[in-house]
């Protein structure tokens, strides 16, 4: 137990310590605002589990994905693992969906537990009953296999993107979205591939690059959206509150 400065009663610290793997600002942040400002709604004013965060350079990470270096990725998730372990963490999460993509590379060896985002996503939309989902996101990301297994796991169809909407969608994340540009008419493009997701046959979008719930959501968007960044932040949250933790790998 800690001693809140202001009050003469304590505030409860039973809440796991939760350890951000992060990789672009902007998705990072947004993670990191949602933890807090949710913590608080559900633990009190002003309270919220520990947090940590590590990153890399995300040039690092561009690097290893622009050579198909899935292990070097592998390698740098792990060292932030590394790292937030020795801090004190309890459990991690990745707000990034791209890098997930060296899953395979990262879990065998870490030393905590993880949340997957994608795998949170799924779960998410099938409870809220969707059925065919519409993949946005890096052109990395959308090309793999990191929603479709998720999804599909769920018992749920998945679209991608046409080929023009792809790098579309890169240019705008890898330009402007991770510097924390945004660009109205960027948005209105991103606005078009949805509508050409729902055309598809698509009941709902999943929102596959953490910055994108920055700029697009459920009020401006022609379809339900599935926020990855913030469904991932609740999800630690709540794993952090129950206590509840997998045996480590």
């Amino acid at each position: 137990m800690t001693t809140n400065p202001t009050t003469t009663g304590p505030v409860a610290t039973a809440a796991l310590h939760i350890g951000i793997v992060a990789c672009s600002a902007e998705g990072a942040a947004l993670c990191y605002r949602t933890l807090c400002a949710e913590g608080s709604q559900r633990m009190g004013p002003h309270a919220h589990p520990e947090i940590s965060l590590h990153t890399h350079s995300l040039a690092d990470y561009v690097v290893c994905l622009s050579n198909q270096d899935l292990a070097g990725v592998g390698a740098l998730m792990l060292s932030s693992a590394d790292k937030l372990a020795r801090a004190g963490a309890d459990l991690l999460i990745c707000p990034d969906n791209t890098i997930h993509q060296a899953w395979g590379h990262v879990l065998p060896r870490s030393p905590l537990p993880w949340l997957h985002i994608a795998e949170e996503v799924a779960l998410q939309a099938a409870a809220r009953g969707f059925r065919r989902i519409g993949i946005l996101g890096t052109r990395w990301l959308v090309d793999s296999e990191v929603y479709p297994d998720k999804l599909g796991a769920q018992g749920l169809q998945w679209v991608r993107p046409i080929e023009e909407d792809r790098l579309t969608l890169g240019r705008i994340i890898m330009d402007e979205l991770v510097y924390g540009v945004f660009q109205p008419e960027s948005v209105a493009r991103l606005q078009g591939i949805v509508e050409r997701l729902r055309d598809a046959g698509c009941d709902a979008v999943v929102l596959g690059c953490t910055e994108l719930p920055l700029v697009l959501n459920d009020g401006n968007c022609a379809l339900p959206t599935l926020d990855s960044t913030r469904i991932l932040a609740r999800a630690a949250l709540s794993r952090a509150l129950s206590g509840a933790l997998s045996p480590a790998p």
